[in-house]
């Protein structure tokens, strides 16, 4: 006998449907993600938080108590990877002076919205690349249970030099500013780089993000120069090698981004002035371009807001922002590697699916885009055994989108069902 039981999950904002033996997804259409194929009228077994089988057609179960979802008029995929957000945050023009007001307890609180918020969008899993050690814990709280949010892969706090993108005391005044090193995250030497490496080790960090170039939104004047020598490029990579660590890089100039792939780093973000050389070098290397053109199109959008953002930041984000985009489409036919990412809290949390408009406004095939935020992020991370696609013994993490979306992409943002770890979070074909 089929069975649809739904519970109401906090406060009616989520749903979970009680465990059965087992439960039958019927798919109208499913990207598996193994491939570009689009399959039709399939069936997913799922057992507990596992995948059992793929079927060919619409099975009814056998089991008395099995649960049988219809997604019948859905594409259905795997559960989405964002692979540059920051958890913690926002973006406001409160935003600056919430340092000084905020608690770790009130940046945690305010936290979970943007966490369920991700979550309801598609997005199953992210990886956080920076912020005050907060994420470490969020990220635990939704492992254990405690709060609602995807799987959260997190750099701890990211790794910069004094006066650099990441610097947090950048913009303070001098008697707040002190001399924050290796601990916080500020590093001017090989053996502080290590340190730093190090010491987001101890910290719960599931990954190493560094600022090699100016940034945007610090509060600094430089938005692009290098800000790390190449020998401490080396020991970063060097050190987050040794512990089994994937290294990220935000990067705007030429000149930084160069030393990063050079040293060996896996992921370039933003890129946003990058040439053909440093393209070459990366398709030569391997390293991959997460574009984050969503931050780049809302920063520009609110420099124009007078007040939104301080004043030293305007220019930088007027010059940016309208080249994020262009340059991605340049390196996606050049043949760099793409892996999916919007740099989400700089731009509102639960929006994240407007980079797959982007994305293919400049050329890249609808599906790629989706291979790029399902599979490709596990091969970066390394954990294609258990996630990225819809196969026999991987963790049920799938979500269904309106039967059309590969003609029209904007329908990657309305997230019909969401299931992570077998556990149905939204349903909203009823």
């Amino acid at each position: 006998m089929k069975r649809l039981l739904a519970i109401t999950f906090l406060l009616g904002t989520c749903f979970t449907f009680l465990q059965a033996q087992k439960t039958y997804l019927h798919c109208g259409q499913l990207i598996t993600a193994e491939n570009e194929k689009v399959q039709k009228e399939k069936t997913i077994v799922i057992e507990g938080k596992k995948i059992m089988d793929i079927q060919n057609g619409y099975t009814d179960p056998s089991e008395a108590d099995a649960t049988v979802i219809d997604l019948k008029e859905q594409l259905v995929m795997p559960g989405l990877h964002d692979m540059h957000v920051h958890i913690e945050h926002q973006s406001s023009p409160k935003r600056y002076e919430e340092g000084f007001r905020l608690n770790e307890a009130d940046v945690a609180l305010k936290a979970t919205t943007y966490c369920r918020k991700t979550l309801m969008a598609g997005f199953t899993s992210v990886r956080d690349l920076g912020g005050s050690g907060v994420n470490v814990s969020l990220g635990n709280a939704i492992a254990k249970g405690h709060i609602v949010g995807p799987r959260i892969l997190t750099a701890e706090k990211a790794i910069a030099t004094t006066g650099g993108h990441a610097d947090p005391t950048n913009g303070l005044r001098k008697d707040l500013v002190g001399d924050p090193g290796p601990k916080e995250g500020v590093i001017n030497s090989p053996e502080e780089a290590r340190k730093a490496v190090r010491q987001r080790y101890k910290n719960g960090a599931d990954c190493i993000k560094i600022t090699a170039t100016g940034g945007v939104l610090s509060v600094a004047k430089d938005g692009q120069g290098p800000q790390f020598s190449d020998a401490e490029l080396e020991a970063i990579v060097e050190a987050a090698n040794e512990y089994g660590y994937v290294t990220a890089a935000h990067a705007h100039g030429v000149e930084g981004m160069k030393r990063a792939v050079k040293a060996g780093i896996t992921t370039i973000e933003h890129g946003t002035k990058m040439n053909e050389e440093i393209m070459d070098l990366m398709i030569k290397k391997g390293t991959y371009l997460v574009p984050t053109i969503s931050a780049g199109k809302y920063v520009e959008k609110k420099a124009k807001i007078k007040g939104f953002f301080p004043e030293v930041v305007v220019p930088k984000a007027l010059e940016m922002g309208p080249l994020i985009q262009e340059t991605f489409g340049k390196a996606y036919k050049r043949g760099v590697k793409i892996c999916f990412g919007t740099d989400a809290g700089v731009f509102p949390h639960g929006e994240n699916a407007y980079e797959f408009v982007y994305m293919t406004e400049v050329g890249m095939p609808a599906i790629e885009a989706i291979i790029s935020a399902t599979r490709v992020p596990t091969e970066v991370m390394g954990t294609t055994d258990k996630l990225g696609t819809i196969t026999a013994g991987k963790l049920a993490d799938i979500i269904a989108v309106p039967d059309n979306t590969l003609e029209d992409m904007t329908q990657m943002g309305n997230v019909l069902f969401v299931m992570k770890d077998g556990v149905v979070y939204k349903s909203e074909m009823n």
